[in-house]
């Protein structure tokens, strides 16, 4: 009877074993519709820096392709003339003090007098005036030795963000005049995508303003936009709207100047949806494997549509409350154990 009963068991596993298989039912669910187009990524802070005073260049500390901390020094110019500028106004700056200290004490000292009419008002008025003409002069000198240390601290160039050199464009020993690009850089901290979107695409764009960036070919892996931007204004020539997605500041694997699939979610919409681990594509022909109410196991060709993140859309093929085998080899190896017990 025991051994019997093993018997039987294996004869029922060898009528349907389709019961050990995985399976999940269809049904329709909403789903964001995307329309994919190329964008180009594009660094948010990118910059040329150029001189903003005169000099030599007597260091260059960095070059193409370093990379280089916020604040970082890159060049440093001669400084003897600035230094000498503004050894002069704070030299000036001295003088006017005192000249200002001397007139107020003047000023304080008369005023006295005139309260007690011992003086002309006159001679108050000419006190007040020179008083005055030292106060602006005081001025002037505090303004003029602001102007030569900022004129000595433009002969130190440096960085305003971490991120890459992308080009020099001076050498040492160089002369430089205000104006003259000197170096070019970008962080990476921050990218964005630019994309150029048909008049068509506008409107759902803007109603939606969702996006997001496939960082491979299939979309299986993607970046969600942090923020979407329309343009207000078409190219007259193309007819495009350019739009600009902001990614999160995130370890993307992406660099600027690189062409990226840029999905924008224009609908949304009822589809089956099936987990692309399940789907076999073989050529041009794509197919999942399904079991009918009687546990039976079938290849069935259908048409899919977009993935949505490790599913994918089922267009054709399969109608809803139908069951699909989640593993493929081990759906095949069913086929074929029930052509052997057909046969």
């Amino acid at each position: 009877m025991k051994n019997m009963g093993w018997l039987t068991l294996l004869g029922l596993w060898l009528v349907s074993p389709a019961w050990a298989l995985e399976t999940v039912e269809l049904k329709p669910e909403p789903v964001s519709h995307w329309r994919v187009l190329d964008g180009t990524v594009e660094a948010v802070h990118q910059a040329t820096l150029s001189a903003q005073t005169s000099g030599r260049v007597a260091e260059v500390l960095f070059d193409v392709n370093d990379y280089v901390e916020a604040g970082s020094v890159l060049v440093r110019f001669t400084n003897t003339e600035q230094k000498a500028a503004l050894d002069q106004a704070e030299a000036n700056l001295e003088a006017a003090r005192a000249a200002f200290k001397q007139a107020e004490a003047e000023y304080q000292r008369i005023k006295g007098v005139f309260e007690r009419k011992l003086v002309s008002k006159s001679d108050m008025d000419r006190v007040t005036s020179q008083r005055d003409a030292a106060r602006a002069r005081l001025k002037a000198a505090e303004s003029a030795v602001e102007s030569a240390r900022q004129q000595y601290e433009y002969t130190i160039v440096r960085a305003p963000y971490a991120g890459i050199v992308t080009k020099r464009f001076i050498e040492k020993g160089e002369s430089v005049h205000p104006g003259q690009p000197l170096m070019a850089g970008l962080s990476l901290d921050r990218l964005r995508v630019q994309v150029d979107v048909p008049q068509s695409m506008v409107l759902p764009i803007r109603k939606k303003k969702q996006a997001e960036i496939w960082l491979d070919e299939s979309g299986s892996r993607t970046l969600a936009g942090e923020k979407v931007t329309i343009f207000p204004f078409a190219d007259p020539q193309a007819k495009t709207f350019r739009v600009r997605v902001d990614l999160p500041q995130a370890e993307t694997g992406l660099f600027p100047g690189e062409f990226v699939k840029t999905a924008f979610v224009t609908e949304t919409v009822e589809r089956l949806l099936v987990p692309w681990k399940a789907v076999m594509v073989r050529s041009e022909l794509v197919s999942v494997y399904v079991m009918d109410e009687a546990g039976r196991v079938s290849l069935r060709q259908v048409r899919v549509g977009q993935r949505h993140g490790e599913r994918v859309e089922v267009l054709s093929g399969l109608k809803a409350g139908e069951r699909v085998v989640l593993d493929p080899v081990a759906a095949a190896a069913e086929v074929l154990r029930q052509r052997e017990v057909d046969s």
